[in-house]
């Protein structure tokens, strides 16, 4: 098992540093840089000093030097900490990442648990009630959650929360808690806001692990060695959970491995609608922006998201199954 770990891990440092200059390369492809689109705003409001600023930012972040130095300054600084400053909030990009990524890891872990708490139990009662009524109704509820787009579903909840329920809605607090201090209240004012998110964003992914876990499990139901565990009189139960489902979940481990990216990249859009402070719509901006140091370091949290998830995902297999760990 170490050397296994040892060796994914190896894979896992070198991807990332293949993504980080590839992933900055392709930032600096678009012509413009935010450079040119911020001294053409001071020009046309008739700021005389503009190309004196110019100057002055260009020496600053060194941008008159070739590619390859500006990135290798950009990404020397990520041992000690240093992400570069961003070009449109003039912050250290660390500030501004450390003060959404909170509230983005509890959407996201939210997001994660509700999808495998319904996801499983479901596609395990699909499959062994196989064109059952019960079936049927979480087929049709499934097609649903892959066929509704996102942001749309983020539309109506807010109308449900807004005229049903009477919350504010918009962000993950209400208005007399955004500056508040952290409190009881607080924090069930939190809850009271989480829940659109994570049913709008877990929708999707939880209905793809519905229809995966059913389709595997009813291949596995099918197996011989499932064929005689029951001839030998072993309860239902126990044929069920612990050998058909042990073996039907491979794939929803390997799924995992996609899932945190996936959670912050596919609700960025959800993020924009319903106004959540999480790094998907600074992410968004930073790109339409060209802020090539916020978003190299949003792209290099996304991929090192990616590449651990492979990486659980691995050893999570390993521990299912002792083939992999020989491979």
């Amino acid at each position: 098992m170490t050397a296994f770990l040892v060796r994914r891990s190896f894979y896992m440092i070198f991807t990332l540093i293949v993504v980080s200059i590839l992933g900055f390369i392709i930032i600096n492809l678009p012509p413009g840089t935010y450079l040119d689109v911020y001294i053409a705003e001071l020009q046309s409001m008739g700021t005389a000093t503009a190309m004196e600023q110019r100057q002055a930012i260009v020496q600053r972040f060194g941008l008159d030097q070739p590619l390859y130095y500006q990135y290798w300054n950009w990404i020397s600084g990520f041992i000690r900490g240093d992400f570069g400053i961003s070009f449109m909030y003039e912050r250290p990009v660390s500030d501004l990442i450390w003060s959404r990524l909170g509230y983005t890891v509890i959407l996201s872990t939210s997001t994660l648990i509700f999808t495998w708490l319904v996801a499983l139990p479901i596609g395990i009662y699909s499959a062994v009630n196989k064109y059952s009524i019960g079936d049927n109704i979480f087929t049709f509820f499934g097609f649903l959650g892959l066929s509704i787009p996102n942001f749309l579903l983020a539309l109506v909840f807010m109308v449900i929360s807004a005229r049903v329920l009477g919350h504010t809605v918009g962000g993950l607090f209400s208005m007399e808690y955004r500056d508040a201090v952290w409190s009881i209240g607080k924090f069930i004012d939190l809850l009271k806001h989480l829940w659109i998110p994570v049913i709008v964003v877990g929708t999707a992914g939880t209905a793809t692990l519905i229809r995966i876990m059913r389709g595997n499990l009813l291949d596995i139901l099918n197996q011989q060695y499932i064929q005689t565990a029951r001839a030998k009189g072993l309860k239902e139960n126990i044929v069920i959970y612990k050998h058909a489902v042990r073996n039907a979940i491979h794939p929803l481990i390997m799924q995992l491995g996609m899932t945190f990216p996936q959670i912050i990249s596919g609700g960025m859009i959800v993020a924009i609608v319903l106004s959540l402070p999480t790094v998907g719509p600074m992410y968004f901006e930073a790109l339409a922006q060209q802020d090539m140091y916020l978003a190299g370091t949003f792209l290099m949290m996304v991929s090192f998201l990616l590449i651990f998830g492979n990486l659980v995902a691995d050893f999570l297999l390993a521990l299912v199954d002792p083939r992999i760990r020989y491979e």
